[in-house]
């Protein structure tokens, strides 16, 4: 429930693009689960239904990968940011999926570790 779910236009069409060039559709409903038992469910329950899901980040992506042509739930993981676990032995951290780049970052502050995007060239 609210304020956890939206069919708002304005977040229906916040939802319904990313940065690249294909035109916005948005999905039916936007929600923001908070745990890995409520996607679970929220999951199970459209599979059910047969409602498309589409999960959404930061909405930054290239590829209209958020787009919903086909409607459906958006499931903004914005909201799952917890950090689970840091190895420094291993050099590995277990993250939610709303962690950011910027937010890793800060928490590997200090310990000589940074997350950067891009390949390194051969």
């Amino acid at each position: 429930g609210a304020p956890n779910v939206s069919t708002a236009a304005a977040v229906r069409e916040q939802h319904g693009h990313d940065e690249s060039m294909h035109p916005c559709a948005p999905p039916d409903a936007v929600v923001w689960p908070q745990s890995v038992g409520q996607v679970q469910e929220l999951a199970a329950l459209c599979h059910r239904c047969r409602v498309p899901m589409v999960p959404f980040g930061t909405g930054t992506g290239l590829e209209g990968g958020v787009n919903a042509v086909q409607g459906g739930v958006c499931f903004d993981l914005s909201r799952m940011d917890t950090i689970a676990e840091l190895s420094l032995e291993d050099f590995s951290v277990t993250v939610e999926p709303g962690v950011t780049r910027k937010a890793l970052n800060s928490h590997l502050r200090g310990t000589g570790l940074w997350f950067r995007v891009g390949t390194v060239g051969i």
